[in-house]
């Protein structure tokens, strides 16, 4: 059975550089609107489907601003082991304000929520 730990390197965190682009405003725009967590989630799952060949579960509960640095933390899961939560979190690494594409790298935690390590 593979668990969430599944989604990690051992010893280090999965890091998906480059992993989501979104084109989310028309050519031209001065300034991109956030993400929408649903369409963040529908990314992040699809990144680390991509990565591990098994598609996690996330939720979002908060969109993803436009800007570079800026972060949100969702929450993964799969349908084998639903009840342990591991955060993931994506962050802006880059806005092109003339195509409204968005680059984030997507960082899954190495331990679940709430555990001690």
């Amino acid at each position: 059975m593979r668990r969430p730990a599944d989604f990690r390197r051992p010893g280090a965190l999965l890091v998906l550089t480059g992993a989501a682009v979104l084109l989310l405003t028309a050519c031209g725009a001065q300034q991109v609107e956030p993400i929408p967590a649903d369409l963040v989630a529908e990314r992040i799952a699809d990144a680390l489907e991509e990565e591990v060949g098994q598609r996690p579960v996330i939720e979002c509960s908060e969109e993803l601003p436009a800007e570079v640095g800026a972060e949100v933390v969702c929450d993964l899961t799969t349908q084998v082991d639903p009840e342990t939560i591991y955060p993931v979190t994506a962050t802006v690494t880059a806005v092109d304000t003339d195509t409204g594409e968005v680059d984030f790298d997507v960082v899954v935690a190495d331990a679940p929520a709430g555990s001690e390590g």
